[in-house]
């Protein structure tokens, strides 16, 4: 079981979320934020359909990225951010479902680098779910910039 974050930490993390136009375009929600642990969720969508109507596993992997990313980021202090350093995504079925959660956890949290493992499930509206895909990402700690870009850095 992991410990709750203070509620301002928890509001800092949401808040940085918010802030994320990529998720927001896959209609992602952060559905749960604690110390070493992060969840989210995303609708199936056509628009993200691959060619044989599975959702695209570049969707998949933002998602599942994203939540290690925010399990990391509930490690770290307020003065901290989180980069990708790497990730390893392995499928083991097909990205079917009406909704799709990844559920992130720390493995280990240093100072500077935060490995973590995430899961995929595809849930089918009906109770079903299923094992879609796993990842392991290594994290970064990184100062913020002074000033966030008002457009994606290119």
């Amino acid at each position: 079981m992991t410990e709750p974050l203070p509620e301002s930490e928890e509001q800092r993390l949401r808040a940085s979320f918010d802030r994320q136009a990529m998720l927001a375009t896959l209609g992602a929600q952060l559905v749960e934020i604690s110390h070493g642990r992060a969840v989210l969720e995303m609708p199936s969508d056509p628009r993200f359909a691959q060619q044989f109507g599975y959702t695209h596993a570049g969707a998949v992997t933002t998602l599942v990225d994203t939540a290690c990313g925010y399990a990391a980021l509930s490690t770290m202090g307020a003065d901290r951010e989180v980069l990708t350093v790497d990730f390893t995504a392995n499928f083991v079925a097909p990205a079917a479902g009406a909704r799709f959660r990844a559920t992130a956890t720390v493995l280990r949290a240093g100072r500077t680098i935060v490995v973590t493992r995430g899961d995929v499930h595809a849930l089918d509206g009906a109770g079903g779910v299923k094992l879609v895909a796993a990842m392991q990402a290594t994290m970064m700690a990184v100062a913020p910039p002074p000033t966030p870009p008002a457009e994606p850095v290119g």
